[in-house]
């Protein structure tokens, strides 16, 4: 990797995780607030989850990646990779939650910060690559 790359590389995780604290932080307070409400946990974590790609899109294709390409492509792109995040978070909910009995909020809260790794991986190679070109 060329020092280019790391720096862009470097400052699109610093706009990532910005946006991701920022929206992980309001989802969380969302999730427990319909949670105490009565809400099951999955439902809410789907009703967050939501939510969150769908504000966090704007942000991180302008913003975090400064993505200059199709936006049709980029969408699909992106609703896949958080498609995919929200069935690995709703297969752990099951396994460690539904199953094993571990608290919703310790798993939904781990999952966050885990989730938010694999997603950043995952924009960065292949839903925003390289800000738009070559596509």
């Amino acid at each position: 990797m060329n020092s280019i790359t790391h720096v862009n590389t470097v400052g699109a995780f610093i706009r990532f995780a910005i946006v991701g604290i920022v929206s992980n932080a309001l989802l969380f307070v969302l999730y427990l607030l319909v949670t105490q409400l009565g809400m099951g946990h999955k439902l809410a974590a789907t009703l967050a989850y939501a939510a969150g790609v769908l504000q966090t899109f704007v942000f991180n294709r302008s913003w975090s990646f400064r993505d200059g390409g199709a936006l049709g492509p980029t969408c699909i792109r992106y609703v896949a990779t958080y498609g995919f995040g929200y069935l690995l978070n709703m297969l752990v909910l099951v396994l460690l939650v539904d199953r094993a009995g571990y608290p919703h909020l310790w798993v939904q809260g781990a999952m966050i910060l885990l989730l938010s790794v694999m997603l950043f991986l995952m924009q960065k190679i292949w839903v925003f690559r390289e800000g738009g070109r070559g596509r």
